[in-house]
């Protein structure tokens, strides 16, 4: 039997540092166990054992044969692990035989005898000749594959009587190695094109191998032979089987490990990310479909969404700093909205207060939360000079991740994913991922409004994704135990011992728009909407310090979410005030500024001084009421009264979704919505007929919305 250890003293030699030495002494010290060495011109040299046994400078020599660890065999554990239960069961079956040849008993121990033990045949002071026969007669095997068997048993145990598996070889389809380096370049070439055809591949590698070796140079293997070794290069570089967008996510795979931002408390590093809804909206003028996009912001360390923003067509800057904004200002929650869904006013959670109720205000849809890192993409609308300079001067450091890699990114893309399996597929008008996900006339279901969505989606969020365990979020201490976004931020507080928050929560009018006007007597005027308030008193009609691009300007900060009220800054005492639209109280619906514009074209071909109240009030009056003169407003009237509404969601998986107070409003299932109260009586305004032959030649997005159909 081969032995794996060899005796250390003296004259065993050692490879050290490419030289062979030999050990002349070995001395015990204070220090440990020494040894002198001596090389081939006689030089001394003396190290510790422990450092000429362990280091990768010097290797023993041994004086005889043993295993070795690049042995051409493989390990037991290998050999063992590619057996089936049947071999299995016949290897171990085999071995006790190969234990009563050599000892006479099953389990090779007197100790563990089974009855009978040993037999006759097997005595221990019988020859091992005689043994092997006995053995063969009884299993019906020759004597020489007994003595097989026990030779191998002796070298490596049970290991040894496993039938011999070979390394299958990298490719079982033999090829000229010049021919299928070509070929797979080729499909390299193809990486960012058009998928090719597996035959034009074959056309252009034997081409381009005739090119380059010259003719009849490398041999060529037949068409079914290429076919099958394009389907061994699939596996180092896919092109046929998968989509080309799948195609290229895997060419621009890391090399090496991948690695990941590893955030250890809440606010540490905030994800922003905008994707293009996979489900139809409506425009509420037009009644129009129209393509959606959603911008959140995350919470990497809990999962939490700080900031949401629908947008039709395409994300601006302004909206982005309109997610960042409500990390700082969250959004109030719903009335309806279960108490498990709806953070404290100051944004942290309940179980870290003593008296919540004491404490909290109307509550709020997300945590209030400030981050220290950004981690952004880098499109324009996220690294623009606006966002940029508020960050810098919030201390809020912008980390873009890598080119086209959505895996820095993780989380958000993940939450992308979830929000359209769990909720948007539900809805109608679900258009699917891809084309080839697509339903006949999607379009044709729409039936939720932009403002609708992004409702729907926010309570969402807040009564199921911040509330369900994650398989992502656990701590490294308890792995079998998963958190929800809202207990990891709670998990987080209780680790880092305290959190982020906005110190002034006025620093996030920063992140908002600025409008530059003047101030006039009867307020500011932003849109041909006017805004006043009491801030404004002490500056009308005084110059301004500013050299803006309105002439004798003011900053006036709009939120484009809330155009009812703008923000001012008072330049002496440094305070902000909120300036209210005069007319705000007459608008019972989310009005865009196309909106308004449009209620303005109505009022002005019914009334000769109408004004934005007036203006409003009757669009209002014509929605709500019904009184629609063509058949584009009677069914404007249709979708805006809910009364209509027979659209049934699918049962499966769509009982979370419908059970939303937000959905069921939308659909008309709320029993307790009531239309809003009949305006009050019109005014005359202040426009004059300027304004309204402005208007008149203005190319509107809405003016095609009342044609006859």
């Amino acid at each position: 039997m081969t032995r794996a250890g060899t005796r250390v003293g003296v004259g065993t030699r050692f490879r050290y540092d490419g030289e062979t030495v030999e050990v002349v002494e070995m001395a015990v010290t204070t220090a440990g166990n020494e040894v002198v060495l001596k090389d081939g011109r006689g030089r001394l040299l003396r190290l510790s054992l422990r450092q000429l046994l362990f280091s990768d400078h010097a290797t023993v020599i041994a004086d005889q044969p043993g295993p070795e660890a690049d042995d051409v065999d493989e390990i037991a554990s290998v050999v063992l692990g590619q057996l089936h239960e049947a071999e299995r069961r016949k290897i171990l079956d085999q071995a006790e035989h190969v234990r009563e040849v050599l000892t006479g008993y099953r389990f090779g121990s007197p100790e563990l005898a089974r009855e009978g033990e040993p037999r006759p045949e097997y005595a221990p002071e019988k020859p091992l000749e005689a043994k092997y026969a006995a053995k063969g007669a009884e299993l019906g095997v020759a004597a020489r594959s007994v003595r097989r068997w026990v030779t191998a048993f002796r070298e490596h145990g049970e290991a040894g009587l496993a039938p011999r598996k070979g390394l299958e070889r990298k490719s079982q389809v033999t090829a000229d190695d010049r021919w299928v380096e070509t070929a797979l370049e080729v499909m390299v070439e193809h990486t960012g094109q058009s998928k090719p055809s597996r035959t034009m591949v074959i056309d252009r590698t034997r081409a381009r191998v005739i090119a380059r070796f010259g003719p009849d140079v490398v041999p060529q293997p037949s068409r079914a032979t290429a076919f099958r070794l394009l389907a061994e290069l699939e596996r180092q570089h896919p092109l046929f089987r998968l989509s080309t967008k799948r195609n290229r996510d895997i060419a621009d795979r890391p090399e090496g490990a991948y690695g990941k931002l590893r955030p250890t408390r809440p606010g540490e590093y905030l994800v922003m990310d905008s994707t293009r809804l996979d489900v139809f909206a409506f425009d509420p003028i037009t009644l129009r479909w129209v393509q959606a996009e959603l911008s959140v912001g995350m919470d990497w360390y809990t999962r939490c969404i700080t900031g949401i923003r629908i947008t039709p067509v395409s994300t601006k800057a302004v909206d982005v700093s309109a997610v960042l904004y409500q990390s700082f200002r969250p959004r109030p929650a719903g009335r309806d909205w279960p108490r498990h869904a709806v953070w404290p006013e100051h944004g942290i959670p309940r179980t870290v207060l003593v008296d919540v109720d004491a404490a909290e205000g109307p509550g709020l849809a997300s945590p209030a939360l400030v981050p220290e890192t950004l981690v952004v993409d880098h499109g324009k609308v996220y690294v623009s000079e606006h966002l940029t300079s508020v960050c810098r001067r919030m201390g809020i450091s912008i980390q873009p991740a890598r080119l086209r890699t959505g895996r820095d990114k993780g989380p958000v893309e993940r939450f992308f994913r979830t929000i359209r399996e769990d909720l948007l597929q539900a809805l109608p008008g679900y258009k699917g991922p891809d084309i080839h996900s697509r339903g006949e006339k999607p379009e044709d279901d729409a039936f939720f409004f932009l403002d609708e969505l992004e409702a729907i989606i926010r309570e969402w969020t807040a009564v199921v994704y911040h509330s369900r365990p994650h398989s992502g979020l656990l701590d490294p201490s308890l792995p079998g135990m998963r958190m929800s976004p809202a207990k990891m931020f709670e998990h987080g507080m209780a680790r880092a011992g305290y959190i982020e928050v906005p110190r002034d929560p006025n620093l996030a009018f920063e992140f908002l728009q600025t409008k530059w006007r003047t101030i006039q007597h009867y307020g500011v005027e932003i849109g041909r909407r006017r805004y006043n308030g009491p801030a404004l008193n002490a500056y009308r009609n005084l110059k301004s310090p500013y050299d803006g691009p309105v002439k004798n300007g003011w900053p006036f900060q709009v939120d484009p979410d809330d155009i009812t009220r703008i923000y001012f800054r008072d330049p002496d005492n440094r305070r902000w005030h909120t300036l209210l639209w005069e007319h705000a109280p007459a608008a019972h619906m989310p009005l865009s500024e196309d909106a308004l514009s449009f209620a303005r074209k109505l009022a002005a071909s019914k009334y000769r001084y109408p004004d934005d109240r007036l203006a409003v009030a009757d669009l209002l009056e014509r929605w709500n009421l019904g009184l629609g003169t063509t058949l584009a407003e009677r069914r404007m009237a249709l979708r805006l009264s809910r009364e209509q509404a027979a659209i049934e969601l699918p049962e499966t998986e769509a009982e979370t979704v419908i059970s939303l107070p937000s959905v069921r409003k939308a659909l008309g299932a709320d029993p307790d919505t009531a239309k809003p109260e009949q305006p009050e009586p019109t005014e005359l305004g202040d426009d004059d007929e300027a304004d309204l032959e402005d208007l008149a030649d203005e190319d509107d997005f809405y003016a095609d919305a009342l044609e006859d159909v």
